[in-house]
């Protein structure tokens, strides 16, 4: 024996139905890494307690804690991992898909999502009232699918960007699923992202990061 110590196994702090959370535990499959899977009940305000404030000052998920690093928000999440850890990269050489991807994964990330997280959602519906939570975030979604359709539609291929699985992807797969299964979203104006969501489906590493396949979804009583 060396006497060295084994490295700690990666942590996640997730919750089972957060897209953010999904987009994360994409990418750590996607790249064969094993974690720790760490709940955190959005919908009991675990967020809010002191202990998971001390992971994460703005009390959101994703976070990870990798050894003495402890990083949150899933962009800067996924592209630590895609840095430390090169193994199947989320990002293609050429710089055009790159940006590409950038710009997809951002679409997701700062211009829809946000618009449909826990915190506003609430705040709609006690400012306006809880009819106004859908037609919102189907108006914002279909917006942001909207422009990613018009964005992907001369760089697909059987992925968002060509034949293999990248950054872009590792984004729209949460949000597409959500947009469906959460928000009831009608997917016949986006057949490209319709498509893309049915290929996503055929992937492991896809299909084990699922919220119904993580430890904290709720089991019929």
């Amino acid at each position: 024996m060396s006497g060295q110590e084994e490295p700690k196994k990666l942590q996640l702090y997730s919750y089972h139905r957060s897209s953010c959370s999904f987009r994360v535990r994409i990418a750590l499959n996607l790249k064969g890494l094993d974690y720790e899977y760490k709940a955190v009940n959005l919908l009991k305000g675990e967020q809010h307690s002191p202990e998971f404030l001390k992971v994460n000052p703005i009390g959101y998920v994703p976070a990870l804690v990798d050894g003495d690093i402890v990083l949150a928000d899933s962009f800067a999440i996924v592209m630590y991992l895609e840095e430390k850890y090169p193994e199947h990269p989320l990002l293609p050489r050429d710089l055009e898909k790159r940006a590409i991807n950038y710009q997809a994964a951002n679409i997701v990330s700062a211009s829809i999502q946000p618009l449909q997280n826990l915190d506003v959602l609430k705040y709609i519906e006690e400012k306006v009232g809880p009819d106004a939570k859908l037609p919102w975030v189907q108006k914002h979604i279909g917006k942001g699918f909207t422009a990613l359709e018009r964005l992907l539609k001369d760089h697909a291929g059987k992925y968002a960007t060509g034949d293999d699985v990248f950054l872009a992807d590792v984004f729209l797969a949460p949000q597409i699923h959500g947009s469906i299964k959460r928000f009831n979203l009608d997917m016949t104006p986006f057949p490209l992202l319709g498509r893309l969501n049915e290929a996503y489906m055929q992937l492991p590493a896809f299909k084990d990061a699922m919220p119904e396949n993580q430890p904290d979804f709720p089991t019929a009583p």
